[in-house]
């Protein structure tokens, strides 16, 4: 199983799955840092990109050279959106980039949209923000970091669940309606 991220609540939401897995530190791998090992049994990789967002899908390339990799069963794309709103995350098993360059990214190196996505929620963007780039590629606020801190053991939660029981359940047991998913 893969998960791939680009951005800050991406990496920090990789970050937080590799310290509760006890994943060894982040290394070089290509264009990407990259961690390896297990989630009960399951042989689990991390990687987060170090291209330009839109050119994110660039580190898919060695995971395509594994023998029976397969994007819809092994890929989890970890990835900040500013359309679903701050401190919520959405679990997705396919669908379009709507708009986003990394995913746009992601589906010309796989050639498909059929891979899962947690969502995580960044938005709603300021009136006064001009460059969606600018807003999705910033630091976090003070305020914006304390409306996601809640949310980080339930998207590992989330994370591990896809790992153990695949995106069917992933997706029923969080995105419930009233959870923190919606």
């Amino acid at each position: 199983m893969y998960a791939w991220t680009r951005h800050n609540a991406g990496f920090l939401l990789a970050d937080a799955a590799a310290e509760r897995w006890r994943l060894p530190a982040f290394r070089r791998a290509g264009p990407a840092r990259a961690t390896t090992g297990e989630v009960d049994g399951t042989p689990v990789v991390i990687v987060k990109p170090q291209t330009f967002m839109n050119l994110s899908g660039v580190a898919l390339h060695p995971l395509l050279a594994e023998p029976g990799f397969e994007p819809s069963r092994d890929l989890l794309v970890l990835v900040d959106d500013a359309a679903i709103a701050l401190g919520t995350f959405r679990v997705r098993a396919r669908g379009s980039a709507g708009g986003h360059n990394g995913l746009k990214s992601v589906e010309a190196t796989l050639r498909t949209r059929e891979y899962a996505r947690l969502r995580i929620g960044v938005g709603p963007v300021p009136e006064d923000v001009g460059d969606l780039a600018d807003y999705v590629l910033a630091p976090f606020a003070e305020d914006e970091m304390t409306a996601l801190q809640p949310l980080w053991p339930v998207m590992v939660d989330a994370v591990t669940c896809w790992v153990r029981d695949g995106i069917d359940t992933t997706m029923q047991k969080f995105n419930r309606p009233g959870s923190v998913s919606e």
